[in-house]
């Protein structure tokens, strides 16, 4: 879950979700159209404010700093930075050294497409370029 759709999920306005977190409503606004990132603690701090039913939560850690949470009933994975992965398996009964590989390469493989989405769409707009 990124930084807008945490506020969507409060049904808070813009304005309201930065005061109710002191972020600056410029800042925030850069983070939803996707200008800027904010840290990832950022992130962690404000979704361990939000309203969450924790016992629906599974949190898996990996040893070395990261945390990652399963969501069995909505059937998603959460990252620190709040990115939220919908999967279609029962993570129940994988194994847990396992479970951790599988889930970091989930996130790292998402970010990785993700950029390149993002440099090509850049590309795109400076570019005069048809892909087939």
């Amino acid at each position: 879950m990124n930084i807008k759709e945490m506020r969507y999920a409060t049904g808070m306005t813009q304005k309201e979700f930065a005061e109710r977190f002191h972020i600056p409503i410029g800042t925030l606004r850069r983070w939803e159209y996707g200008e800027s990132t904010p840290a990832s603690y950022i992130v962690e701090l404000i979704a361990h404010e939000l309203p969450v039913d924790r016992k629906m939560m599974k949190t898996i850690e990996d040893g070395k700093g990261n945390t990652f949470y399963y969501n069995k009933e909505a059937g998603y994975l959460v990252d620190r930075r709040g990115t939220r992965i919908f999967v279609q398996v029962d993570l129940d009964g994988v194994k847990k050294q396992n479970l951790i590989l599988y889930i970091e390469d989930l996130f790292e493989s998402y970010y990785e497409i993700l950029n390149k989405f993002h440099q090509d769409c850049r590309l795109d707009k400076t570019e005069d370029i048809i892909w087939s």
